[in-house]
């Protein structure tokens, strides 16, 4: 019986450029895997993938890079949203650089996010049969960061960024039926996650939120025992992972399109170099 292969990003806002860049090698070589999971950016520029759309992330980061709708403390202070929602879920894939929707819903690759309900502090998982109308709220609410973002309500839920609780959702794929996965990490080997120095706002803004507050107090934890999971799956050869070499030059949020074009460049630069292996991991 042929195993199914996964797709599973980790999210990191703008060090989402270098999943980006993978995904990019992925399709240029027309590696297709058979279901994605993407947790927060890997929700966002996941998508990409499943449309195969090549190079289109680059293109509309570079683009739209300094207008305030899309990424800007002005939009965060008029919206409460440093992404502006309507211009990045909306104005964004709609009309100015338009999600091919057709290859979407008929490509058969399963495209699955994570969220993080506010009230019960834990994981949700969804599947998104469109890239259009509500199911759009679903990928907001996976990219939804702490502090800088609104709560989003859909299905009945209100959620904010799936990095919250599930950052790397290996264990969750596998479950699903993907036996054999490819994981893209935008933090390099070593990688330890600290606690969050934001917690006493946190608590402050989130104070109707306890299970919320809880889980972000355990972020890291939960984050660190996650990437030994993955050391250990790759040791053992049951997962391949594409990772950066070295700290990322960017950081969440960037103007910056030589740390863009940087980011970038070292995602491509990592999967050309992981090719062969991949290609022959994926054959086993």
């Amino acid at each position: 019986m042929n195993e199914k292969t996964g797709l599973v990003l980790e999210g990191g806002a703008m060090r989402g450029m270098f999943t980006g860049a993978v995904l990019d090698v992925l399709m240029d070589e027309n590696i297709r895997l058979d279901g994605m999971i993407g947790v927060s950016a890997g929700a966002t520029f996941g998508c990409n993938y499943v449309t195969h759309q090549p190079r289109r992330v680059l293109r509309y980061c570079l683009k739209y890079r300094w207008d305030p709708r899309f990424c800007s403390l002005f939009s965060l202070l008029l919206t409460g949203d440093m992404f502006g929602a309507k211009f990045c879920y909306h104005t964004l894939p709609d009309k100015l650089d338009p999600v091919d929707h057709k290859t979407f819903e008929t490509c058969g690759i399963p495209y699955h996010i994570v969220c993080t309900d506010v009230e019960t502090g834990e994981a949700v998982y969804h599947r998104c049969k469109t890239l259009s109308g509500r199911e759009l709220e679903w990928v907001r609410a996976s990219a939804s960061m702490p502090l800088a973002s609104r709560i989003v309500r859909v299905g009945g839920r209100a959620m904010l960024d799936g990095g919250i609780t599930d950052s790397i959702p290996l264990r969750y794929f596998r479950e699903q039926g993907y036996t054999r996965n490819v994981v893209v990490l935008t933090q390099p080997k070593g990688y330890q996650k600290s606690p969050s120095s934001m917690m006493r706002l946190i608590r402050t803004v989130y104070r109707a939120y306890p299970a919320l507050i809880k889980a972000m107090e355990r972020r890291h934890e939960v984050y660190n025992a996650q990437i030994r999971e993955v050391l250990e799956a790759e040791k053992r050869g049951e997962i391949f992972v594409i990772r950066p070499p070295r700290a990322l030059p960017i950081k969440h949020t960037t103007h910056s399109a030589e740390k863009l074009r940087e980011t970038y460049a070292l995602g491509r630069k990592a999967a050309l170099k992981a090719l062969p292996a991949l290609k022959a991991f994926l054959e086993k």
